[in-house]
């Protein structure tokens, strides 16, 4: 089953026959909305809108923790996200998709792990987005008639306000290719939690590096996402189309090589709190 994490713009899904939606309760608090669970293309998908219907939350406020937990409880293997960015480079105009393979973090305020209170695990974030899940985003978005660029690393700041014009040339030396407030905790939960994880960054601005464009505005940002939104459900279609049945990526098995713990020392609290994230790994060691 693949969850889809809409974001700014994309609070539905067009063409999803939806079955019913849930709410989910977990030990982090609540998610951002109910999770509309339906088919697509033949696919049992399910929907959350990541800042809720309504687009209420701002990014600092997203209860990633809660998120990401839910789709694992509902049998979530894989997870598309989407998000609206800002471009950092020339080439990369509003309307276009990057598909990213990296992230630097630069938020300051978020959980951002299930691990802790008794249990430690570290998970690699070399390469923080599933091979086989980026491939299948990346041809989708072509197939979609998108402007996709496959590679490029996505800079998480904290928000809601938007980079300085110090922060934004700073950034840019970096190298970076687009700046959001959201997907860096997505990409970390979904690791932990062992779920494949790829994003479609669209594209609607320039940030304010840019001196031949206007300085990025809300207004000026909405006025670009109903044509992503339209683009991104396109895409989105395509990779339901094309997902084969078992990711052969090697996501499904991290925990193996991150867990530290010794199982007998860690409470029985902690545990029963992260079945749903810890479920299979126990049972591949038979714990």
């Amino acid at each position: 089953m693949i969850g889809i994490i809409g974001g700014s713009g994309l609070y539905r899904m067009e063409g999803l026959k939806i079955y019913n939606e849930e709410k989910i309760k977990t030990p982090f608090g609540d998610p951002s909305d109910l999770y509309l669970k339906g088919e697509l293309e033949g696919r049992d998908v399910v929907f959350l809108p990541r800042h809720g219907r309504g687009h209420t939350l701002l990014p600092t406020e997203i209860n990633f923790r809660a998120n990401i937990y839910g789709f694992k409880v509902m049998g979530v293997d894989r997870v598309v996200s989407v998000s609206a960015v800002g471009s950092m480079k020339e080439h990369l105009k509003p309307t276009h998709v990057v598909v990213p393979d990296q992230f630097i973090d630069r938020t300051r305020h978020r959980a951002d792990t299930f691990f802790g209170n008794g249990i430690a695990a570290h998970v690699s974030l070399a390469h923080p987005v599933c091979p086989e899940l980026h491939r299948l985003a990346y041809e989708g978005a072509h197939k979609a008639g998108a402007t996709a660029h496959k590679d490029g690393t996505y800079l998480c700041m904290e928000g809601p306000q938007f980079s300085t014009r110090a922060e934004s040339f700073l950034y840019r030396s970096w190298g970076v290719d687009v700046i959001g407030m959201t997907n860096l905790q997505e990409a970390r939960l979904c690791r932990e939690a062992e779920l494949c994880y790829a994003t479609l960054a669209l594209v609607c601005d320039y940030d304010c590096w840019h001196e031949e464009e206007a300085d990025v505005t809300t207004t000026a940002i909405l006025e670009v996402l109903t044509l992503n939104a339209r683009l991104s459900q396109q895409i989105l279609k395509e990779i339901v189309k094309t997902l084969p049945d078992k990711a052969s990526c090697g996501c499904q098995t991290v925990l193996d090589s991150a867990v530290i713990t010794n199982f007998k020392h860690v409470p029985a609290k902690t545990l029963n709190a992260l079945e749903p994230i810890l479920r299979n790994f126990r049972k591949r060691r038979n714990l």
